[in-house]
């Protein structure tokens, strides 16, 4: 079992930058592909970022490619969002996931354990 817990989010002016942080719980984190999916207000769940087991691979949604960067430090079982050039359309809670098989994916449905979430709201 795998426990997820995010923090960084909060309120933030367009342009600015903010930077999530995901802590995982358990020993095989490093065995894990990460990925990070959003939801706002009456949309459904959307992709934003995967990233491989040894980080050598990654994916972004369109939305944020060229502003999000997703990387992650095994040594301290932690993921991390880098977001950059937030705009109104980025307000959304946010949410970590984990992958136990390892291979990145766009797919929600494929990923076994999720976070709470955090709430990053972008001010116009």
């Amino acid at each position: 079992q795998v426990q997820l817990v995010e923090s960084g989010g909060g309120l933030v002016q367009a342009g600015g930058s903010l930077r999530l942080s995901c802590a995982a719980s358990g020993r095989f984190f490093s065995r894990y592909a990460m990925g990070w999916f959003r939801q706002a207000p009456g949309k459904e769940r959307e992709f934003v970022a995967t990233i491989s087991r040894s980080a050598s691979t990654t994916y972004y949604g369109d939305p944020v490619k060229g502003r999000f960067t997703i990387s992650r430090d095994n040594a301290k079982n932690t993921v991390y969002l880098q977001m950059t050039s937030l705009k109104p359309e980025d307000t959304a809670v946010y949410y970590c996931t984990a992958r136990a098989m390892g291979i990145p994916t766009i797919m929600s449905y494929e990923y076994d354990y999720w976070g709470q979430g955090t709430q990053v709201t972008v001010s116009s």
